[in-house]
């Protein structure tokens, strides 16, 4: 049976960092722009706390061991258009983002990686 590849996937560290956020937060999502603060990079809210629309596609429902809900993750339709023949890796690195992120008091950010779909 063929299984598509997934739009989105979360490397061990980047499943890690979102079990602790739950525990402090409650349930999660993402949301990456492509605009002002940390560009591209994918800011991790409390679900529903970063309103989406019409101008939003949702790409994924991020299933994390440990975490009872899925974890949202959406991007701003002009984004998706840029990377929709890509799939995104979200991944952790070392270092303080500039935006509103959850994760920013943990001195660490989340960081997209892409593949070519098909790679």
């Amino acid at each position: 049976m063929y299984e598509e590849t997934p739009r989105v996937e979360l490397t061990p560290a980047a499943a890690d960092l979102l079990r602790r956020l739950r525990a402090t937060h409650g349930p999660l999502m993402f949301h990456q722009s492509g605009g002002c603060c940390d560009g591209s990079a994918p800011m991790c809210y409390p679900e529903g706390e970063f309103r989406t629309g019409n101008s939003d596609v949702l790409l994924a429902e991020l299933y994390v061991e440990g975490v009872a809900e899925p974890v949202t993750f959406w991007m701003s339709r002009s984004q998706y258009e840029a990377w929709s023949h890509t799939r995104l890796i979200v991944d952790v690195v070392e270092g303080r983002g500039s935006g509103f992120s959850l994760e920013a008091p943990e001195g660490v950010r989340f960081l997209t990686r892409s593949r070519v779909v098909g790679t």
